[in-house]
């Protein structure tokens, strides 16, 4: 500067200075963003260790067929809890209502392993519980991070906090299988509950830096949510019940894209000479291809998904996927092989869990703290689950109509067609939320 005053970036800490790698990092925000990503990197981390005990006991215990019932229980519970979990954020402040939601997910696993141990057969229990918990303590981390971010803020943080999360979701998965067998099942489930603890721990931290970054967060997280509950809001603003389509039409298309891509591979192990020998070719199959879904998606989330927020916006980047989708199953109607079906999916996955997902929580930004909480929680757990139900019903029409792999990808590509106009309305909606926050001068 040619007053001799210090450039914007000669007030940066040596941790400042690392995130600069990754996004536009202002002054001191770097440390709470670091306890961000630390807390859902253990979140991550924990559910996959709780997953592979899910399928461990539902199949060991009931069968496959059992587990693809289960899901519609999931969101037969989730219609009871989501309510549930809207009055009590009314009576309640902030924090409290953290705790007492995660105290509740801890002595349920401290019960599952107290009855495990005991030779009760769980496994159909702790798959329906899993369901609600492994969408819900992820969906409110992230509204509790919208909380205490501005909209600028969110945009330009969340895809570090992100990194977070994609490392999470892969070492925790490596570390499941050998803390399985190092210490038993069921030992498995208390150290899931005593990551979850740490977690709480760790938001209560980033609550009390916010509120002294910020003396406003302190009115903000004593102040209990609204009367309206998820479902209610949802229905009543025409930017959440969009999300709510988009998020449906996506859960939709993805699966279908994995039911495509497994009866292209059992096809092309079919012609093995044993079962070992096909079950080796599938297995190996996967490995390499979560494999390859994982890089890139950290890859993507580390360099590009702050870059495509900064040009492109938050709305923007929404287009990304369902484009991807496009291009990729309409080359799936063409050449439905098994080649071109590992690609596509690896590349959509792999958008999905960076690019996708970091602009999916930046979207709550500019909405309501009940939205925050209470919608952002019945989308991410209710919707994702009806998603689950509405693909199943798709695969079971298309089968008894006879659709060959082709037909499915015509199929699919029509609903990524609705998914792009819906996408369209949203990204008009969300100009309105902009406008109105920009006229409250609550964004410059």
């Amino acid at each position: 500067m040619t007053n001799g005053a210090p450039s914007p970036t000669a007030r940066l800490s040596p941790l400042d200075r690392v995130f600069l790698l990754f996004t536009d990092i202002r002054p001191g925000e770097s440390v709470n963003t670091l306890i961000l990503a630390v807390n859902v990197f253990l979140l991550l981390g924990s559910y996959y260790l709780l997953k592979t005990i899910r399928e461990a006991l539902i199949l060991g215990e009931s069968g496959a067929e059992v587990k693809s019932y289960a899901a519609a229980g999931q969101a037969l519970l989730l219609l009871l809890f989501i309510p549930l979990y809207g009055m009590l954020g009314s009576k309640v402040r902030r924090m409290r209502l953290i705790l007492i939601a995660n105290g509740f997910f801890i002595a349920c696993l401290a019960l599952f392993y107290l009855l495990g141990k005991a030779g009760i057969r769980e496994g159909v229990a702790y798959y329906l519980w899993l369901g609600i918990y492994n969408n819900f303590v992820v969906a409110q981390f992230w509204a509790f991070a919208n909380d205490i971010h501005s909209d600028d803020e969110g945009k330009r943080l969340f895809p570090v906090i992100g990194i977070g999360m994609s490392l999470g979701a892969w070492i925790g998965a490596v570390a499941a299988g050998r803390l399985i067998s190092g210490i038993g099942l069921y030992e498995v489930m208390l150290v899931g509950a005593a990551l979850l603890a740490v977690c709480t721990a760790m938001t209560f931290w980033s609550n009390n830096r916010a509120i002294q970054r910020d003396r406003r967060q302190e009115s903000v997280a004593a102040k209990p949510l609204g009367a309206e509950g998820g479902f209610q809001l949802i229905f009543s603003q025409r930017f959440l019940f969009l999300l709510a389509v988009l998020i449906l039409l996506l859960n939709v298309v993805n699966s279908t894209g994995e039911f495509l891509l497994g009866k292209l591979v059992t096809q092309d192990a079919a012609p093995l000479s044993d079962e070992m020998a096909r079950k080796e070719f599938i297995g190996a199959f996967y490995s390499g291809f979560y494999g390859y879904v994982n890089l890139l998606g950290f890859l993507l989330q580390t360099f590009v998904a702050s870059r495509v927020l900064k040009y492109l916006g938050v709305r923007g980047a929404v287009f990304i996927l369902p484009i991807i989708a496009f291009g990729a199953y309409g080359l799936l109607l063409v050449y439905p092989v098994l080649a071109v079906v590992r690609f596509a999916k690896i590349f959509e996955n792999a958008t999905d869990y960076s690019i996708m997902n970091t602009a999916r929580q930046a979207l709550y930004l500019l909405t309501s703290r009940e939205a925050k909480y209470k919608a952002k929680a019945a989308i991410d757990t209710f919707v994702v689950r009806a998603g689950d139900m509405l693909q199943a019903a798709v695969v079971f029409a298309g089968t008894a109509a006879g659709l060959s792999l082709a037909g499915f990808a015509g199929l699919t590509l029509g609903i990524v067609v609705v998914w792009l106009a819906v996408t369209g309305l949203l990204f008009t909606e969300h100009q309105k939320l902009e406008a109105a926050a920009r006229q409250r001068g609550e964004i410059p």
